[in-house]
């Protein structure tokens, strides 16, 4: 089944891709892959969400950001691919969540991302990935991710 598809059937409704803040690209190809560039959480509004995860967040809110970020880059995918269904494989994911020094939770955060490659993937959407700790991030947002696609 292809993941154009699978979204429809999981009820997402992806963003319109957020544009750049800076001088670079959302994405750029090159032999068969697809580098992402790391997004933010969008609020309702489009504004990124700030706050710090540990004393802003809970663990649990920062997933929900994770998985927020997840469809900003799914959008970012679709615009630059045509289609989801040229993706071939979620090849690396890397998150790095902005928290309190002594939050040690950050796999599980990201995990609102990786979780959600694999509900519109399947087998093909799990990664290699890193997860890691951040002393701050662009504007204050809780949580940033890039990610390498492999593609048709």
């Amino acid at each position: 089944m292809g993941a154009s598809r699978r979204l429809i059937e999981l009820g997402l409704v992806l963003p319109p891709p957020p544009a750049p803040v800076a001088r670079f690209l959302p994405a750029v190809e090159a032999n068969g892959l697809l580098f992402l560039s790391g997004l933010a959480p969008l609020g309702p509004d489009g504004a990124p969400v700030i706050g710090l995860v540990g004393q802003d967040f809970t663990a649990e809110e920062a997933q929900g950001f994770a998985r927020l970020v997840g469809l900003n880059l799914l959008s970012v995918m679709q615009a630059t691919l045509g289609s989801l269904d040229r993706v071939q494989r979620i090849v690396k994911v890397l998150g790095l969540v902005n928290a309190v020094p002594d939050f040690t939770r950050h796999p599980f955060v990201i995990d609102g991302c990786s979780t959600l490659f694999y509900e519109v993937f399947g087998d093909q959407g799990m990664h290699a990935r890193t997860a890691m700790g951040a002393g701050s991030l662009p504007s204050g947002i809780p949580v940033e991710i890039e990610a390498v696609v492999q593609i048709a």
